[in-house]
């Protein structure tokens, strides 16, 4: 049998160049290769405020997007997290094995805690937890993760092998898959950040919904490093972006790159970005424009449906497990 893979991306702020780079376009090559469940984690997107109108429409608009990048439902789950109750379910139960030692080290936590102060909520401080729900639930070998998800996953696997000590063996334990090049998209006005939907700044993030003119004004803005010449140095961040989405976007060598961009300056770099960028985004525009509303109701429905099969026989295994029996 092919191994599972599970990840999932929250229907909050706008959709972003990084976010394809980053993990969008390693989905749509490792369906093939893995049973694949993609999940809406609108339940994630709650643990900060929302307007709820906003959030039905961003869950929906992220599933077209799911789609339009080449998310295959026939090959693929594509779910809405909420439509499953097994989630928030599960997410109780891992939470009385967990430690609060082990949620007060998170790293995200500490950093939103510090920004926040008393006002940070319940919801973020256990967020790592339903993430491992949304992971043990499908029994996910592998895990697509960008760097900053490395300790939440961490902390699934510890409770993984926790429950499975102390309950018997009813897990598996997941790996994290980070791909070699593009795995950590930096934002365009401060590229020792990542490319965030949550920025205040909107000038860091290209948005996949984005028009032409407002990536190349985008990319006119973005921030560079002191010196003229243009080559993949890591000592140079913000270039080193640049020619990291130039890499990605089309498919070029490193030396091909560099080779091209020798002689020349960062203004010619940004325009020839821009115009990469554009022309990779007008065809996809156009296929998210293209699903209709009945269309996507549908595999939403035929995906949830997928999704709660797997997740309640897992469900009812933790029961079962626990002494969690009900009437019979």
């Amino acid at each position: 049998m092919k191994k599972r893979i599970l990840s999932g991306v929250q229907p909050s702020g706008n959709i972003h160049l990084g976010n394809y780079l980053g993990a969008l376009r390693n989905w749509v090559a490792l369906q093939h290769e893995y049973e694949s469940f993609f999940c809406i984690v609108n339940l994630h997107a709650i643990t900060v405020p929302q307007d709820p109108a906003e959030l039905a429409a961003k869950t929906r608009e992220l599933a077209r997007i799911y789609l339009a990048v080449g998310i295959d439902p026939k090959v693929s789950t594509i779910f809405v997290q909420s439509d499953v109750s097994q989630h928030a379910e599960l997410a109780w139960v891992l939470n009385c094995i967990t430690r609060m030692s082990e949620l007060e080290r998170m790293t995200q936590f500490k950093e939103k805690a510090r920004r926040q102060r008393e006002n940070v909520g319940v919801g973020i401080f256990d967020y790592p937890v339903l993430m491992a729900a949304d992971i043990l639930l499908y029994q996910a070998d592998l895990v697509p993760v960008g760097e900053d998800q490395k300790q939440h996953l961490e902390l699934t696997r510890d409770l993984a092998e926790r429950f499975n000590r102390d309950y018997g063996e009813t897990f598996r334990v997941p790996e994290p898959f980070i791909p070699p090049v593009g795995a950590r998209i930096m934002s365009l006005s401060d590229p020792t950040k990542k490319m965030s939907k949550s920025d205040e700044d909107e000038r860091g993030a290209i948005g996949l919904l984005d028009d032409p003119d407002t990536v190349r004004n985008k990319f006119r803005r973005a921030v560079t490093d002191s010196g003229m010449e243009i080559r993949f140095d890591q000592r140079r961040p913000a270039i080193h972006n640049l020619l990291t989405i130039y890499q990605l976007l089309t498919g070029q060598t490193r030396e091909e790159i560099e080779a091209h961009f020798s002689g020349r300056g960062y203004a010619q770099l940004k325009s020839e970005l821009a115009e990469v960028t554009i022309e990779f985004l007008r065809p996809l525009q156009e296929r998210i424009r293209a699903v209709g509303d009945d269309e996507l109701n549908r595999l939403l429905a035929e995906g949830a449906e997928r999704a709660r099969s797997i997740a309640a026989e897992t469900y009812r295994l933790v029961k079962e497990r626990m002494g969690l029996v009900g009437a019979r």
